[in-house]
């Protein structure tokens, strides 16, 4: 078992309900904790599919995975008298850093995952699902297809489920580990048998998605939310947190920190009781800096943070967002110079090229910030690093760009005088390297 384990009766289990159990994965574990009863019960009692949808707008459940669209409303777009099939996507593609949260809900609770895609199905008339897995996390793959197998045996997913009339048949799939494919469209794109690069929108895949066909994508926590919600009503799920931010999320702390690793509490929680969780800032340092929903999210400083709640509104008020709930927690020894050339090789190496502002611009951003590392940085480069981060954002496909050039304007913002130490000196000011 990981960090999981650590402080659990702090937590607010929901998606992770099972890990206090001896084999969390197993199919008998969950049927034992009440699992698969809410299909059974939407299925044999045939539920009205906008009741559903109705409880998950109760909910407030939002996007998981990091945009944070509202995951009912998302439901309501599917087109209800389609004649023809219709797919449901889940996307287990996590490839940001510090990301790593529905890893662990595999791992854990795959089955849980499984009903809520089943239910999701049932509500929006899919006939098909797939759960896009990240290339780069091969186990878990495994762990998710024998989870599948036990499903179909057991006759959770698969023809005439509970003897009524609804189907649902659902397939894992095999990423490659690219970070672009985490993009709904460009995920969409990879299922077929494509190259993973995103399309333009519209048409969105509600009208056009999976082999043409309508598709609800969700993410991994999103649709693991659902047998909850389901058990305990919607205004349950809602007052598990804050106005805006409904329920409870699953948060990946690391870094800096005495004890890595995902902590899933009611959204609103303060930031201060998350890194105590976490066993706080390691080796009595200071805390200098939090990037809260992954590296595509704004960098905050240690003041900025401490008063902040992890939820949607209160980080936006303070300068960033929640994003996937990537908690990546830096010390007074970091050089944030040294952070941000890592962050922006990523992006750089992860763009898939087919957009000419962050194909080019992200190269520029990786190499401008090397140079500054290498001594060899100008004062004009910091001018030159915002103008080329404002050529990329909003003039792209999809939102990678924007990803690249957030880290970068939020780090010179907050933490400039590093980078103009660094480009007068030839060295780092915090580590004199």
């Amino acid at each position: 078992m990981t960090a999981l384990l650590h402080n659990l009766e702090q937590q607010t289990l929901v998606c992770l309900r099972t890990v206090t159990e001896p084999n969390p994965a197993g199919l008998a574990t969950y049927i034992k904790l009440g699992g698969y009863g809410q299909l059974k019960r939407i299925v044999t009692e045939k539920l009205k599919p906008t009741d559903i949808i109705s409880q998950v707008k109760l909910s407030g459940l939002r996007g998981r995975g990091g945009a944070g669209f509202p995951t009912g409303l998302k439901w309501s777009f599917m087109p209800r008298y389609f004649d023809g099939i219709k797919y449901l996507v889940c996307n287990t593609d996590e490839g940001e850093p510090g990301t790593f949260k529905d890893r662990d809900i595999i791992r854990y609770n795959p089955h849980q995952l499984i009903e809520g895609m089943a239910i999701a199905a049932y509500t929006l008339g899919a006939r098909v699902g797939y759960n896009y897995i990240h290339g780069e996390i091969w186990q878990d793959y495994e762990i998710f297809e024998a989870a599948l197998a036990e499903a179909r045996k057991a006759g959770f997913i698969g023809e005439n489920l509970f003897g009524t009339d609804f189907s649902f048949d659902l397939y894992a799939v095999h990423g490659y580990g690219a970070y672009i494919c985490g993009e709904e469209t460009a995920l969409i794109e990879s299922i077929e048998g494509k190259k993973g690069q995103p399309r333009f929108k519209p048409p969105f895949p509600a009208s056009y998605g999976v082999f043409g066909k309508p598709t609800t994508v969700n993410n991994t926590e999103s649709f693991t939310s659902i047998p909850w919600i389901l058990q305990h009503g919607g205004q349950a799920f809602q007052e598990l947190g804050v106005a805006n931010s409904g329920g409870s999320k699953i948060f990946s702390v690391s870094g800096h920190v005495e004890k890595p690793g995902n902590y899933e509490v009611k959204m609103g929680t303060p930031f201060t009781e998350l890194l105590e969780m976490a066993g706080g800032i390691w080796k009595g340092r200071k805390l200098k800096a939090v990037i809260p929903g992954g590296p595509s999210t704004a960098v905050m400083p240690a003041e900025a943070i401490m008063g902040a709640n992890m939820d949607y509104d209160s980080l936006s008020k303070a300068g960033s967002s929640l994003g996937a709930g990537s908690v990546i927690v830096m010390d007074e020894t970091t050089c944030m110079v040294k952070a941000l050339k890592r962050l922006s090789y990523f992006f750089y190496e992860e763009s898939c090229g087919q957009c000419t502002p962050c194909r080019e611009g992200t190269g520029w951003l990786y190499r401008v910030i090397k140079r500054i590392v290498d001594g060899q940085g100008r004062m004009e480069d910091l001018d030159l690093l915002t103008d080329v981060s404002g050529n990329i954002s909003g003039r792209t496909i999809c939102a990678l760009g924007d990803a690249a050039a957030t880290p970068v304007l939020s780090f010179i913002k907050h933490f400039r005088p590093e980078f103009e130490y660094y480009i007068q000196h030839g060295k780092s000011m915090v580590d004199g390297k």
